[in-house]
């Protein structure tokens, strides 16, 4: 094992391998690398540090749910080295949250090697996300979620099962009345995939909001955005805020505003 890993297995159902390995620059940091890309990236000795500009984006969504401190209901589709989970315990102990994972052996690789911070009430739920969003057994433990995060990926790729009207329709369902997807998107130049979840999210929830770099967002480049939807109307009001949590250079504002901009 070369001298910056910490762990690594091979997942049974993709055939792919995890690595855990520290970060050479960060003390106390950690990446997950999956299939040869890389997951999720956690500061074990500072949870609520957060490194990926689109996970930053998604951290400041948390801040804006409840009053601050205060316990949520999270649901994550898509595991990684739980960096959400992790950073929802240090901002909001005693919250309830639920991850789904394609590769069950995936959680307990991470928490092995990477614990939890103390106290995390986390449940995992493994198996296709697709099926257990249609599965009664998350239905019941989880409804009237105040956020709901997909990141879900094979390779850099969202499969296109968990990309669709039917799959968001499910995703929606766990929501309170005014909870929020949230929805990572890795995109090529021209924003393909943005164009299909947007495309697929469009009937389902009718606020819509983009958060990324201006260079993806406003130049159609290459990178993460994050796609914020909701119900409610109260999403809207967050956006000054979430301009100002950062980070910068970037854009927030709805997707309607953004397509009227681009004519």
């Amino acid at each position: 094992m070369a001298d910056e890993e910490v762990a690594r297995q091979r997942l049974r159902e993709t055939g792919e391998e995890a690595v855990i390995r520290r970060d050479p620059l960060m003390p106390g940091a950690f990446e997950l690398v999956i299939g040869g890309s890389p997951q999720s990236h956690v500061d074990l000795g500072d949870p609520a540090a957060l490194f990926h500009d689109y996970v930053r984006r998604i951290g400041a969504v948390i801040d804006r749910l409840r009053m601050p401190g205060e316990p949520i209901t999270a649901v994550h589709l898509g595991a990684g080295a739980l960096t959400l989970p992790r950073y929802v315990q240090a901002t909001r102990p005693d919250s309830e949250q639920h991850v789904v994972e394609l590769a069950e052996e995936l959680v307990p690789f991470v928490t092995d090697a990477l614990p939890l911070p103390a106290g995390t009430r986390l449940t995992t739920h493994p198996g296709d996300a697709a099926r257990v969003l249609n599965g009664a057994d998350l239905a019941r433990a989880a409804r009237r979620a105040d956020l709901v995060i997909a990141d879900l990926y094979q390779g850099t790729t969202t499969p296109a099962h968990l990309r669709t009207t039917g799959f968001y329709r499910a995703a929606s369902a766990l929501l309170a009345p005014e909870g929020v997807l949230v929805v990572n998107v890795a995109d090529d130049d021209d924003a393909p995939a943005l164009h299909a979840h947007l495309e697929a999210l469009d009937p389902v929830l009718s606020h819509l909001v983009l958060s990324g770099p201006s260079s993806v967002v406003t130049d159609a480049r290459a990178g993460n955005v994050v796609i914020l939807a909701s119900a409610s109307p109260a999403l809207l009001d967050w956006l000054p805020a979430l301009r100002a949590a950062g980070p910068h250079p970037g854009v927030v504002d709805t997707v309607a505003a953004l397509r009227g901009a681009a004519g």
